[in-house]
């Protein structure tokens, strides 16, 4: 017996953390329910849709035919209290489906009958149906015991959205209502703190403010343009990106943006990842071109082109290479999840006795990039495929079973913590993903190691071994710095556009109190950028004040004020910022500061640290 409501459709928004069983998403199950009941004393005759529960509380769909708005929240949330205050119970009933589609016609409740109606060409015969007070809806629970059992004072009714029916644009547009609930008053306002934080530090927000990056619909949906300060970004990453990789062995290596389809056929991305890849291209009448979505098939052929000795292996080929995806267009969101995405990617090829050893650098190279930058909270996911799914999968069960087992084992022998997802691996092979959350506690894959067992096979990849023999290589995939785009996106946000020394787009400002003071200014800027420290000065009609504030605003790092007493004795104070206090140093010494910061990469912004 399938049921509808609360806990028969949350696909749309998953409760990754919260099960159905647990005391949390029964208080928000059940107070959807309350919330429904609420909103039609006061619309009368409204149709329902689904109403389940999500990450931070739950929603409901509704058809009304005098709509709802915020100025209704607080009568809403007065009524949900008084049916709290009641005590109604919760008390389920099961019902022949043919006498649940009656009875649902009868009340005038159309999108509830489609449903029912699709559960049962789908062979049930009969469905849930939960009662509290005047309120009936048909759902397979669960639920508190009574309404007494919900704290009145752990939600708040949030905001009101435009929705479809089933997420399609074919179908009528409905009102959802969302609502904050958690379990007690103490957690709402911890959430709400931490969301107007999010918001302050939305990276789209960010982006904006400091132009780092842009979109422009001349030049389509999910496809940034990266303005100069953003570029600093990426390009201090790629830089750190390839200095760690250059120690640890790696050879570059740069591929096209376009290939023919024959190359995606063997790969097996056109038979197992079409969807995630942008329509073909004829061109001059060849097979058809395809916009590159992964670098792995391209790394296959540059590995395969001439024979291989085991004295290579392992064989490290990295690119921060451009992909592209079709994403749908509601998916996209910022720089998280875009169609034009530069990858900090790798593929090594290695013989069984490399393998445990490479597996465990690699994941160790993932944690040091992660404390460099300070990400805490981090979360690794085994990720494995779902045999039920055939379709989305190499048929390959041997296989499967082999490499799952492998990377559960190389976790379990570093005594890493992990969760295991099923369907989450990709279509060649299992992943070690390293998952960051957001402010909001949302949870996003933020680096990657994956054993691929197909790729090899689908190139027929060989290397001659020690015995004089030909052998297969093993292949991994790995990600650390994720994606430019996404990778930035958290850290805009974790450091709420502040960024270190190293990684900052204007390093220093130095600032004359008076424009006589703009001869000394551009000594220090000279010397600054002989050593490649990106310095401006501002020499700008601006009042002193502003010119601070201007600086703070922009998140300068290191503010260097000028006066007179600076010109004369040759030192600068430095202002740092969000650094209450001001230090007076010789300019050498101010110079020999920035420059340690860079060359080290200290995380200067962190107020523990020692700057």
């Amino acid at each position: 017996m399938l049921g509808f409501g609360g806990s028969s459709f949350c696909t749309v928004q998953s409760m990754k953390e919260v099960s159905a069983d647990d005391k949390l998403y029964r208080i928000r199950h059940s107070l959807a329910h309350v919330m429904a009941q609420a909103i039609l004393e006061i619309r009368p005759g409204s149709r329902l849709a689904f109403g389940p529960p999500i990450d931070t509380g739950f929603y409901y769909d509704f058809d009304f035919d005098k709509p709802l708005s915020d100025e209704d929240f607080r009568d809403i949330e007065k009524r949900m209290r008084r049916i709290i205050a009641e005590r109604q119970q919760f008390v389920e009933k099961k019902v022949p489906l043919s006498d649940a589609v009656a009875s649902l016609k009868s009340r005038g409740e159309k999108f509830k009958v489609e449903y029912a109606e699709e559960l049962a060409s789908q062979g049930e015969k009969e469905l849930g149906f939960f009662t509290n007070g005047t309120f009936e809806d048909m759902c397979k629970g669960p639920h508190v015991n009574h309404t007494g059992e919900l704290p009145p004072d752990c939600f708040e009714i949030d905001s009101i959205a435009g929705a479809y029916w089933r997420g399609s644009e074919k179908n009528p547009q409905l009102s959802r209502v969302y609502a904050l609930a958690f379990s007690n008053k103490n957690e709402l306002e911890d959430y709400k703190k931490r969301r107007e934080l999010a918001r302050q530090r939305d990276h789209r927000k960010l982006g904006k403010e400091l132009e780092l990056f842009h979109f422009e619909e001349i030049v389509g949906a999910g496809l940034p343009l990266w303005l100069p300060q953003g570029t600093v970004l990426r390009d201090e990453l790629e830089k750190l990106a390839k200095e760690t990789e250059f120690k640890c062995g790696y050879q570059r290596v740069a591929t096209p943006h376009i290939a023919r389809e024959d190359l995606y056929l063997r790969s097996g991305h056109l038979p197992y990842y079409k969807d995630g890849m942008f329509p073909p291209m004829t061109i001059e009448g060849e097979a058809a071109y395809y916009l590159k979505s992964m670098n792995c098939p391209h790394h296959h052929l540059i590995f395969g082109h001439r024979p291989r000795s085991y004295r290579e292996l392992p064989v490290r080929l990295a690119e921060y290479g451009t992909c592209y995806r079709f994403e749908a267009s509601g998916t996209l969101s910022g720089l998280q999840r875009v169609r034009a995405l530069c990858m900090n990617d790798a593929h090594i090829y290695l013989g069984a006795e490399h393998l445990a050893a490479e597996m465990k650098s690699l994941i160790q190279m993932h944690f040091d990039y992660f404390n460099r930058f300070r990400f805490e909270g981090m979360k690794i996911r085994l990720s494995l495929h779902d045999p039920k799914n055939k379709d989305k999968y190499i048929d390959n069960p041997e296989a499967w079973k082999h490499s799952e087992e492998y990377l559960r084992q190389v976790l379990k022998d570093m005594n890493i913590e992990f969760f295991e997802g099923i369907g989450e691996a990709a279509f060649y092979g299992p992943k070690i993903d390293f998952q960051a959350r957001t402010l909001l506690g949302k949870e996003e894959s933020i680096g990657t190691v994956q054993l691929d067992f197909q790729g090899p096979i689908n190139f027929d990849l060989k290397y001659t071994g020690a015995d004089g023999a030909e052998h297969r290589p093993y292949l991994i995939h790995r990600a650390p710095l994720s994606t430019h785009e996404r990778f930035l996106s958290f850290l805009i946000e974790h450091l709420g556009g502040a960024f270190p020394t190293w990684m900052a787009p204007i390093q220093v400002r130095l600032i004359p109190v008076r424009n006589d003071f703009l001869p000394y200014c551009e000594e220090i800027a000279a010397t600054l950028r002989d050593g490649f420290v990106r310095v401006e000065i501002d020499s700008s009609d601006n009042s002193f004040n502003k010119k601070i504030r201007e600086a703070v605003t922009t998140k300068i790092p290191n503010i260097a004020i000028v006066g007179g007493k600076e010109a004369e004795q040759k030192t600068v104070t430095l202002r740092r910022y969000c650094v209450d206090k001001q230090v007076t140093m010789t300019r050498d010494e101010f110079i020999a500061r920035v420059h340690r910061l860079i060359t080290e990469r200290v995380m200067d912004n962190f107020p523990d640290v020692q700057a």
